[in-house]
């Protein structure tokens, strides 16, 4: 069996060109720095078209011009460049703009520390533009999830017209794994639906939750807004229209929840405490667990892969006879916030750390 020794952003890169991106472009910035040099070294080569953008805005704005121009595209930052992503993050939104974004957190807060680990960006990707309509955000836990999601990031972007986060973090990024060559290859992306001919420029937003075909922009007079529009891309103040829109933007994606929803459940028949883990934070929690179970304690644990939308189906199936839910993250409690809305009556606790180091499997044992 083929062993490959690479790390999470050479994965990212893969998986990435394995979806056919075929346009990136961004701006350095640690710890997402090496996705960026890939792409400059490899998407040309393949006939794409990668950019060194002067900064993050214009980054990132490069990427919803190229795409509406046809191409597949990505861009990818850490914290701070997420920060200045903000507004065009919201215009992509409001456009329904497929487009992958991968944040490689590091701790914060501002410059923080550029070259330690954090995982506090996790509701800034939620709740970080304007507006508070859903995106779709994924986190990988190990460097085969880099790949893989990757490939899922763009698979969801074309099928609900949205920005979909990848989600990761400096040390998964950064450090060498050996993984089965295997788990680098995955199937296509599908292709984009763009409207016909017969469709015109226009489309309903009745059922609220269809996800309309693209236009094809530079091949006929469309029109683009960030503003308030109707279905002919009109900016318009009229309540009915405006409030078509609004509800169509939060129903393509909160009435398709399971075709989203993703994580990795290792149940115990008498398991009375779960933990919750994503990220990095996952591998010290799927080592506890094994060490707890080899002590003879039963223990389920949960790891979530897309954190947005919360996967609540799953977690209140996992939660259904636990006392005792242990969440460990790098953060004061973010994704905590979450659980603790859907698993009233039980004990939450959490396990943090925000001083650059990763947790351990002993302060996640300590709790169990």
């Amino acid at each position: 069996m083929a062993r490959q020794f690479i790390d999470g952003s050479t994965a990212i890169v893969r998986g990435a060109l394995d979806a056919e991106c075929d346009f990136f472009a961004g701006y350095p910035i640690t710890p997402a720095s090496p996705i960026l040099h890939m792409m400059l070294a490899e998407l040309p080569a393949r006939g794409g078209v990668a950019i060194q953008g002067e900064d993050e805005i214009a980054s990132i704005g490069m990427c919803i011009g190229a795409t509406l121009g046809g191409a597949r595209a990505m861009t990818a930052t850490s914290g701070p460049g997420l920060s200045l992503c903000s507004e065009n993050i919201g215009l992509a939104i409001m456009g329904e703009v497929p487009l992958v974004i991968v944040d490689v957190q590091r701790l914060g807060p501002a410059t923080g520390g550029a070259t330690s680990v954090g995982q506090g960006d996790v509701q800034f990707v939620r709740w970080g533009t304007a507006g508070g309509y859903p995106i779709i955000a994924l986190a990988p836990s190990r460097v085969e999830d880099c790949y893989t999601l990757t490939l899922r990031a763009f698979e969801l972007a074309e099928r609900f017209r949205c920005p979909v986060f990848l989600v990761t973090d400096k040390d998964l990024n950064v450090t060498m794994q050996t993984v089965d060559e295997s788990s680098l290859t995955g199937g296509a992306v599908r292709e984009r639906s763009f409207r016909t001919g017969a469709e015109g420029s226009q489309y309903r937003y009745e059922p609220p939750d269809v996800v309309p075909p693209l236009g094809r922009y530079g091949n006929e007079v469309m029109r683009f807004t960030g503003s308030s529009h109707d279905e002919n891309a009109v900016i318009t103040k009229q309540p009915e229209k405006v409030g078509a829109l609004n509800r169509h933007l939060a129903a393509k994606i909160e009435e398709h929840l399971e075709e989203i929803e993703l994580v990795e459940m290792d149940r115990a028949q008498d398991a009375t405490t779960l933990v919750v883990a994503y990220g990095v934070t996952a591998g010290a929690a799927r080592r506890a667990v094994k060490i707890a179970r080899a002590g003879g304690r039963e223990v389920a644990s949960m790891i979530v892969q897309s954190l947005w939308p919360v996967p609540e189906r799953a977690i209140v199936e996992a939660i259904d006879g636990i006392d005792r839910v242990v969440v460990p993250e790098l953060n004061l409690g973010q994704y905590r916030q979450e659980i603790e809305r859907l698993a009233a009556g039980r004990e939450i606790v959490g396990v943090n750390r925000v001083d650059g180091r990763l947790i351990e499997p002993d302060q996640i044992l300590e709790l169990l």
